[in-house]
């Protein structure tokens, strides 16, 4: 590997760097200081589906809330009535015409209709002022009956105010979600005085007609939307710019079933923790043991987090202008010194021109947005293009590393993103551009064309395509698991458990930086000879990406990320000298093993042909 150009303007540029440190360092004291302010979390439960589940078995719902209340509970999901809602509270009595038309022949009843009339009296009667479809009065059997076209049961009618009125005075954290129906004329304009509000569906009410979501967006009021983790709602962004939101995480039943409770509880640990979730969203198990027993493992593991159970009062990340654009140069300069310190220095230009190119164009040209992801695609790269000679090097990658953390947070994170509204776009590249970054740096210093010849006409051994092909199968590995999510490489169960334990009882770090460091130690130390050395350097620089790649989540609290960071670098540089010291035994004992000396096939054949001592006379 050729040693790194030194070009006249190094100092020059890590000076601009440093300089620019300095307000991304303010700016990342200021996220810390408002992350703490932001760690108390609603464990709200869908009160219809605990309603069900005390009528199952014979208790009555509030003795049910009780009995979860003790256990950390203190918030509850009501959902908007329904016409039909009002029929089972004995409010209206709604009939079939064809049933009506039985009960009062000749009475010019229409089959194909519903009637409601009321048994609360003016109840019916309200109803249809609050919806567009045409109804009509009539009289049948001596009663004053409604006349729908349609069956009007699962109409929208409402909040139930009476319920809601009581659960609050209980002191709890109640979430409304209300139904979209385009029969209502006003939606919105009754709903009740709650903190939040969940929408239904993969839209919120007006997402489809602009005049409607703006007045959506004023009915508002005070009320934050909740942002649903995995269900994003068409029209959703338009009320978090005016209103800010609510990150809530919630478990469809089917997946909830299909885990214990104590698997549930740390998902919901997780979700709070690390993923600034203010809304748990929670529905019971079948059976009321499993759901105390996940209610009572996830106050412990809450606690244990420093989470508080309290109604959460959200204010919005604002990070200062200034600061950022100050912050804007030095990804910038780091790039520049990048691409001068390749050995071919117009090449390592043309790299780094084509990076930034592609950096802002995936972030349409916004300047922060895209010197984040310039940052987070450089520092990695930049600490093995100075310098790789010796073990001693990696704490200089890794120092550039963590420097350029400091530049992707000061950059990336603002309100949108902080929110998990606006994701970190170029993730894939994190990963795949510091590798090609620095290969590229590992071309020697002659003209490219006989660089391009010499590897054409390179002789390549069997064990030569095993490497390659084992380097490729990791790579492929590493790049299909990244994020939170895999498509193509799931996790084992053991791993699955390993990793629950893990972030139970502390942060877990990633895999990829307990890998990635030990194999860039030991590319580093020089033990192994020729490109051997090269590849697991390129395995480093995974880890080194890694880093960065931690801390492009910005809903997660960047102390946690640091954490995160810290311990892989910790076990990941013990384990790394570990390595090296039992590669050197490998190898010595590799070289110095000989096998012992056995007598040859033609001594034992003819044992008459050794000499024999000499007879004296």
């Amino acid at each position: 590997m050729p040693p790194a150009t030194r070009h006249p303007w190094t100092r020059a540029l890590i000076g601009v760097i440093l300089l620019s440190l300095i307000p991304a360092l303010i700016l990342a004291v200021q996220r810390v200081a408002y992350e703490q302010t932001q760690k108390t979390v609603a464990l709200v439960m869908d009160y219809p589906a605990l309603s069900l589940q005390a009528r199952r078995f014979g208790l009555e719902p509030q003795a049910l809330l009780d009995r979860y209340k003790a256990l950390g509970l203190n918030g509850v999901a009501v959902y908007e009535d329904v016409i039909g809602n009002l029929e089972q509270r004995g409010e209206i009595y709604i009939l079939p015409g064809a049933e009506l038309a039985v009960r009062y022949p000749g009475s010019g009843v229409r089959a194909q209709n519903v009637y409601v009339r009321s048994i609360k009296p003016g109840a019916a009667e309200a109803l249809p002022a609050r919806y567009t479809i045409p109804t009509r009065q009539v009289r049948v059997g001596g009663q004053v009956w409604t006349e729908w076209p349609t069956d009007p049961r699962f109409l929208p009618s409402g909040p139930n105010r009476e319920q809601i009125a009581d659960l609050k005075a209980q002191g709890l954290t109640v979430l409304y979600r209300p139904y979209a129906d385009d029969a209502v004329r006003v939606p919105g304009a009754d709903w009740p005085d709650v903190p939040f509000v969940a929408f239904t569906g993969d839209e919120v009410i007006g997402a489809r007609t602009p005049e409607l979501l703006n007045d959506i967006n004023e009915r508002l009021g005070q009320r934050l939307p909740a942002l649903i983790e995995g269900n994003p709602q068409r029209g959703l962004d338009t009320l978090v710019a005016t209103h800010g939101a609510a990150r809530m995480f919630a478990m469809n039943p089917s997946w909830q079933n299909r885990l214990g409770p104590e698997e549930v509880a740390s998902k919901y640990g997780l979700a709070a923790s690390e993923r600034s979730m203010r809304l748990l969203y929670l529905r019971p198990y079948p059976t009321v043991g499993e759901t105390e027993a996940m209610l009572s493992r996830m106050k412990t593991l809450l606690a244990t987090k420093g989470v508080q159970v309290n109604q959460p009062v959200i204010r919005p990340f604002e990070a200062n202008p200034l600061l950022r654009a100050l912050s804007l140069v030095g990804p910038l300069a780091a790039l520049l010194l990048l691409g001068l310190s390749y050995p071919l220095p117009r090449l390592g230009l043309l790299v780094a021109g084509g990076s930034a190119l592609l950096a802002f164009g995936l972030n349409r040209f916004q300047p922060f947005e895209g010197a984040a992801l310039v940052a987070a695609v450089t520092f990695p790269a930049l600490g093995l293009v100075l310098r790789r000679h010796r073990v001693s090097d990696w704490f200089l990658a890794t120092g550039l590393s963590l420097v350029g953390v400091l530049f992707v947070s000061a950059l990336g994170a603002n309100r949108a993103s902080v929110l998990g509204l606006e994701p970190f776009r170029g993730v894939g590249l994190t990963l795949l551009l510091p590798l090609l970054l620095v290969a590229l740096s590992f071309l020697p210093r002659q003209d490219i064309r006989k660089t391009a010849r010499d590897v054409y006409t390179a002789p390549i051994k069997l064990g030569d395509i095993a490497v390659m092909a084992l380097g490729l199968a990791v790579f492929a590995m590493v790049f299909m698991r990244r994020g939170n999510t895999t498509s193509g490489a799931s996790v084992t169960d053991t791993e699955a458990r390993f990793r629950q334990g893990m972030q139970d009882s502390i942060v877990r770090p990633r895999f990829k930086e307990l890998a990635g460091h030990p194999l860039g130690l030991l590319g580093l130390s020089g033990v192994l000879p020729g490109y051997f050395g090269a590849l697991l350097i390129l395995g480093g620089v995974i880890g080194q990406s890694s880093i960065l790649n931690t801390f492009s989540h910005f809903h997660t609290p960047l102390l946690i990320s640091a954490a995160r960071a810290f311990i892989g670098l910790g076990v990941g540089l013990i384990a790394g000298l570990l390595l090296i010291e039992a590669v050197k035994f490998g190898l010595r004992l590799w070289h110095t093993y000989r096998p012992e000396t056995q007598p040859s096939p033609a001594s034992q054949a003819h044992p008459e042909t050794q000499s024999r001592p000499e007879v004296q006379a």
